[in-house]
Order: C-alpha cells, then sequence, then structure tokens
C-alpha cells in the first residue's frame, strides 16, 4: 500500500465525517490535524484542502458530473470525496498535478477498491487536461438561470445567492453580489480580541479596521497565544466584537446594572460582555439552553474574574426573570454570514429553516423587551444578512409593540466606539440595523439591531 501524505489523508477524513456523520469542520479538523502530530507547512495544506473543497464542494460536483458523464449522486460517497478533494488541487491550488491525481486515486482505491481507483483516476487526469477557466465555463453553460449560474460557479445554493441580493438591493448595493459570493470563499484571517481592561493588544500585532479589542498576530500558534493569556485572549470575529460592544456601549454602563446574554454560546461575546461588566462594576448572567454548549460558556468566560452564573433554560422563559437594564440576544440563526469559516453550512440550510428560525428568533427577542427595565436596551444580533432574519423581525416587533419600544440608531454606536469609521451603509427601509459584511468590512456577516424599552 502507497504510503499518503499525512495532511491529505486528514483533510479527507474530516471531510468524510463532515458529510457522513454532519461533523463541523471547524470543531474536527483542529483536533485531527493535533492527533496527526502535522507540523504548521502539513497543517496549513490540510486545513486549505478541506475548507477548500468543503466551499467550492457544488462547483467541483458540477464538473465531476461533466467529467464523468454522470451525475454525482451515482457516485460511492468516499469515492467523491476523494475525486472532490483532487479537482480542488487541480483547479484551486498550486499543488503539482501528478500529485492531485495520484494521492487521490489512492484515497479512492483506499475506500472503495481498485475500481474505484481506476474510476477516479480516470475523472481526475480527463479534469486536469483543460483549465479552470475552460471548466467554468462549461459550467456556466449548463446553468438555467443567472441565480443558477452564479451559484455553480461561487459554490452556493440557488436560495442563499437570491437572499443575500435581496439583502444588498435593500442597501442599494445589488452590484456588490458577486464580490459577496467570491467574499465567502476567501480564507478568514486569524482574529484575535484582547478583553478591555484584563489583556493589551501586543505590541508587535497589527489593529483590526474597526473593532477597539481586535489584532492579527505577526505569526505563531493561536492556541498558544489564548492559552498562554490564561483566556484573556482569545480567537475571535471582529464582527462578534462589534456586536458585544454594541450593546455595552450604546450608553454609558451604570454601576450596579443587570446584564443576560440570553443565548451565550459558544461564549466569545459573553467574554467581552463579561470583562465590561466587571469594568463597569455590573452584573451579568448568561443562558444557553444546551448543557454541552453551556459548558463551552464556562470555559469561555473563565479568564475573566467576575462571577456570571450560567442558567439552562429556554431563553423565552429565561429572559422573563426580568429587571435587566441590557439584554443580548445572540438568536440562533441560519448562519449564511459565517460561511467563510463553516464552508458545510450553505448546504445544510434550506429555505424551510427560515420560517421556523423567524419565529424563535420573535420570541426570543420579544421575551427580552419584556425582561428590561424600563429604558433597559436589547441588542438583537444574528450572523446572517437575511431580511427574513434581521430586518424582519425587528420590523414585526416594533410594529406589535411600537408603544413600548423604540428602535436606536446601530449605526451611529457602531461608528462611534469603532477605531475607523465602518461605513456601514444606511438602510433603505430607514432603520438604524447595522449590517457588517465579509466583502466591505472583512468580518461574518453580522446584523445588530438596538432597541430601547421607553
Amino acid at each position: 500500500m502507497s504510503a499518503m501524505n499525512p495532511a491529505r489523508l486528514v483533510a479527507f477524513e474530516t471531510i468524510r465525517a463532515v458529510h457522513d456523520s454532519d461533523a463541523y469542520a471547524n470543531l474536527l479538523l483542529p483536533t485531527a490535524i493535533r492527533r496527526a502530530g502535522l507540523d504548521s507547512a502539513d497543517a496549513a495544506l490540510a486545513t486549505e484542502l478541506t475548507y477548500g473543497t468543503l466551499r467550492r464542494e457544488n462547483t467541483y460536483d458540477a464538473v465531476i458530473s461533466l467529467a464523468a458523464d454522470r451525475t454525482v449522486d451515482l457516485i460511492d460517497p468516499p469515492v467523491l470525496d476523494a475525486v472532490r478533494l483532487g479537482v480542488h488541487q487541480l483547479l484551486s491550488t498550486r499543488v503539482a498535478s501528478h500529485a492531485a491525481v495520484n494521492e487521490s486515486v489512492e484515497l479512492a482505491r483506499r475506500s472503495a477498491g481498485r475500481s474505484a481507483g481506476g474510476f477516479a483516476n480516470a475523472v481526475l487526469r480527463r479534469i486536469s487536461r483543460d483549465t479552470p477557466g475552460e471548466w467554468m465555463t462549461r459550467v456556466g453553460k449548463t446553468a438555467r438561470s443567472d441565480d443558477e449560474r452564479l451559484g455553480l460557479l461561487t459554490s452556493h445554493p440557488v436560495w442563499v445567492v437570491r437572499a443575500f441580493r435581496r439583502a444588498l438591493a435593500a442597501e442599494g448595493r445589488a452590484d456588490e453580489l458577486d464580490d459577496l459570493l467570491q467574499a465567502d470563499n476567501a480564507s478568514p484571517r486569524v482574529t484575535f480580541a484582547a478583553l478591555p481592561g484584563l489583556a493589551d493588544v501586543p505590541n508587535d500585532a497589527r489593529r483590526t479596521d474597526f473593532s477597539p479589542l481586535g489584532f492579527r498576530s505577526p505569526g505563531g500558534d493561536p492556541e498558544t497565544q489564548v492559552t498562554e493569556s490564561g483566556g484573556r485572549i482569545r480567537v475571535q470575529d471582529e464582527g462578534s466584537q462589534i456586536a458585544a460592544l454594541a450593546l455595552t456601549r450604546a450608553r454609558p454602563a451604570q454601576a450596579g446594572e443587570r446584564w443576560l446574554d440570553l443565548c451565550a454560546a459558544p461564549g466569545g461575546k459573553t467574554a467581552i460582555l463579561a470583562a465590561e461588566a466587571l469594568a463597569a462594576d455590573a452584573r451579568l448572567e448568561a443562558n444557553e439552553i444546551n448543557p454541552a454548549r453551556a459548558g463551552l460558556v464556562r470555559q469561555s468566560i473563565a479568564g475573566v474574574p467576575l462571577e456570571v452564573p450560567v442558567s439552562e433554560e429556554d431563553g423565552r422563559v429565561r429572559a422573563r426573570a426580568g429587571g435587566y437594564d441590557r439584554i443580548l440576544v445572540d438568536a440562533p440563526c441560519t448562519g449564511l454570514g459565517a460561511l467563510r469559516r463553516r464552508p458545510e453550512a450553505r448546504w445544510r440550510k434550506t429555505p424551510a429553516d427560515v420560517a421556523d428560525l423567524v419565529d424563535l428568533q420573535r420570541g426570543l427577542l420579544n421575551a427580552a423587551i419584556d425582561g428590561l427595565v424600563p429604558g433597559g436596551l436589547v441588542a438583537y444580533v444574528t450572523c446572517s444578512p437575511h431580511l427574513a432574519e434581521t430586518a424582519g423581525v425587528v420590523a414585526d416587533v416594533l410594529r406589535d409593540r411600537d408603544a413600548e419600544v423604540e428602535e436606536l440608531d446601530a449605526r451611529a454606536v457602531v461608528t462611534a466606539f469603532c477605531v475607523t469609521d465602518p461605513a456601514l451603509v444606511p438602510q433603505a427601509d430607514g432603520s438604524g440595523r447595522a449590517q457588517l459584511w465579509p466583502h466591505r468590512h472583512n468580518t461574518d456577516a453580522m446584523s445588530i439591531s438596538l432597541l430601547r424599552r421607553r
């Protein structure tokens, strides 16, 4: 049996787990890299192969169907994953063609026998004979509409393409759709947050563009930096940092205020809230209905010297305990704003999921409003730009509770504490919602709305 490059083997096994067991690549891959003992070069290769293959899966499947003259549902799943891995190397990396083909053929052979290896060899050699541009031209010609063409070429479900188009059009920026779809397929840079009052941005680091807590390290293992700081420096997308700070810095905090992080897992925003509460002499509580994920919240805030009780209740019940000055509702959502770092998420959600999520989101936001003291603030946050989950939910709640609640200008709040002007575009519907974008701000597509109980 031929020796396998360990990076390719780790990538293949991770991709198989994603497809076969609904695993999450961002959770599984780091553990797989450590177990395999990969050095930094091989770890980088395994990461690129895993995420790149999953991000462009729809495009590669279209190429494979043309080259194999059969639809991918007729190909044995392990063999298909091996071929996908080879196609990514042939069309989107500088890996030598012979290495991409030979190692992928070996993966197929190990998974399903000699004949499977022969099939993978024939398909990959057929693909290697033509340029990526030629294959993209052929794939584009199979589309029945412009949205389907965009979906195939940028590897997004058509319903997601249409949702993004509508969200950008609401800002008068529909011409940015292609830039957004391309940004979803780019590897995000590692961003850190230094918890306010507890850690400083290192002198040799480069500060991020917007968050006053954010920075990018000049090098080194991110996990080592987090561990050595005792959790007071953490890996966190800049958009998540901004969302947490929007609540704490919407107005000056007063000693003795009660704050609640209603849907707290995995706890990154909770840690920022805890550090801010510590500085303001405020009290913070957290809630997460899933016990395992509640454990992640407790781990996340361990580096903050503040007692933060974490409850495990339905947020629609928990918030109504009442008496809160500020509540963060980081609502469960489709996650369409984080497709750069969770590439498989685009294939796991459907339009039918949106309606169920919107019902839950409305329930959580209404419960949070019920739990506020007069004058209290709620930040409604989703890692999605889908209008139904963002502007739609807020509009529904405001329409039903206009006498009780008013919307604040989240864009103005964010701009006030950002390091530079984040260029947040005013919403065409006249709302104060702040929407961040991967292609415009290099963050996850985080939506932030601020409401105040009258």
